[in-house]
């Protein structure tokens, strides 16, 4: 009875070919529309999951000032991670689950070599930032704590700043560049590290961070200190870490004179903090659209209904006979709802392989999101669309079913 009842809904959606065909549109552009952002937006969430690996494991990241809702940190005239903050934290007697206590200071600069000149970011840090972050040598070496003793003016290259430096064949190792007019000397490259929340990792230029506020960056707090851009912490214990950001807590307000009651200046955060409030926003994104490619779907819905409505309008002496010779309502009922379903079916088929090949044309486009075709995604689609010929056919297949033999057999 179920095969015979697929048998005559696809023989009456043959009848009536090229409008089942745009019947279906609006279903098959709603479930590519669905499986394409969906599958984008799950693409983000994992291409920043993955740059977040780049940020290194078990290091606390300290910022100036408070992070505002959905906004930067709050940077007022007060608000300042300095050197002393990092002297005073790497002391082992206050905070003694660190590990170690890596300053940065980050700034744009103007780097040149031969004939070429690009701006670039400059980090100014300490040989531990390359080990916590896990940096690895391309060629040449890091700079190590005798350079950053003898305040050094040697740099370490990102592998963008080397070809924009550079010429293919030419050897930077041992080279001179100059960085904001002061010469520099070339002992390394580091290996390709990507984007990053912070972010071009290869865009980047290394140098001792004694000789960074020495040398290129001599301007200082309103009380005469060095202040740093971001101080990062770096801890062997993960079971430790509340402990360790309560006494970095506790020695940045007494350094920073913070009273009983008084408002932290400054911002912890754990690189899986950072990784969660990234993750959240790509999450909203993702439902977001979702939720813009399933309208979609639902005006498919509609337009289901109202060609079921017509069919069933133009199909009334049929509904007659087949009453009149023994059919009951519910052979009709599923009928027609068969037919509905049958038609969302189709157009969820057709737009499962149309979404297919625009996350290919993404692919293309995009190449560094890498999204596909997930089975959650193509199960929810199919789901979706049979749920919306439910649906939209139920009220035309109950008009249909409700019909009186007699006079639909007298319907002209």
């Amino acid at each position: 009875m179920f095969l015979e009842t697929i048998r005559l809904g696809l023989r009456s959606l043959a009848a009536n070919k090229l409008r089942a065909a745009l019947t279906m549109l609006g279903i098959t552009i709603g479930v590519a529309a669905v499986i394409t952002l969906v599958s984008v937006g799950n693409s983000v969430s994992r291409y920043v999951a993955d740059q977040f690996s780049a940020l290194g494991s078990n290091i606390l990241y300290i910022f100036p000032g408070q992070f505002q809702q959905g906004g930067p940190p709050a940077r007022t005239a007060n608000a300042f991670i300095t050197e002393d903050d990092a002297l005073a934290i790497a002391d082992p007697a206050r905070v003694p689950d660190a590990e170690a206590v890596i300053p940065v200071i980050r700034r744009n600069v103007r780097a040149a070599q031969g004939g070429n000149l690009a701006e670039v970011g400059l980090r100014g840090t300490t040989p531990s930032n390359f080990t916590a972050r896990e940096y690895e040598v391309f060629a040449g070496r890091f700079f190590t704590a005798d350079d950053l003793e003898q305040q050094a003016r040697v740099a370490v290259l990102g592998q963008t700043t080397l070809n924009r430096l550079f010429a293919p064949d030419e050897d930077p190792i041992g080279a001179t560049i100059r960085i904001n007019g002061q010469p520099f000397r070339v002992i390394g490259v580091y290996q390709p590290r990507g984007a990053t929340p912070f972010g071009d990792e290869d865009d980047a230029i290394f140098v001792p961070y004694t000789t960074a506020i020495r040398t290129l960056f001599t301007s200082r707090t309103p009380k005469g200190e060095v202040a740093l851009s971001i101080l990062l912490v770096q801890y062997a214990d993960a079971d430790r870490k509340d402990a360790l950001i309560q006494q970095i807590t506790d020695v940045l307000r007494e350094e920073h004179n913070i009273q009983y009651r008084g408002e932290d200046d400054f911002t912890i955060l754990s690189g899986e903090d950072l990784l969660a409030a990234f993750q959240g926003i790509t999450a909203i994104l993702t439902v977001f659209l979702g939720a813009i490619a399933s309208i979609s779907l639902i005006v498919g819905g509609i337009g289901i209904m109202n060609i079921m409505l017509v069919s069933v309008t133009e199909r009334t002496k049929e509904i007659g006979l087949r009453k009149a010779v023994g059919a009951k309502r519910r052979d009709v009922l599923t009928q027609f709802l068969m037919e509905a379903v049958i038609l969302s079916l189709l157009g969820g088929l057709i737009g499962i392989g149309l979404g297919s090949v625009g996350i290919l044309i993404v692919n293309q486009l995009v190449p560094d999101l890498a999204p596909t075709v997930t089975a959650d995604s193509v199960a929810l689609s199919t789901t979706f669309s049979i749920a919306v010929g439910l649906f939209f056919g139920i009220y035309p297949a109950f008009r249909a079913s409700g019909l009186s033999p007699i006079e639909a057999l007298r319907y002209e």
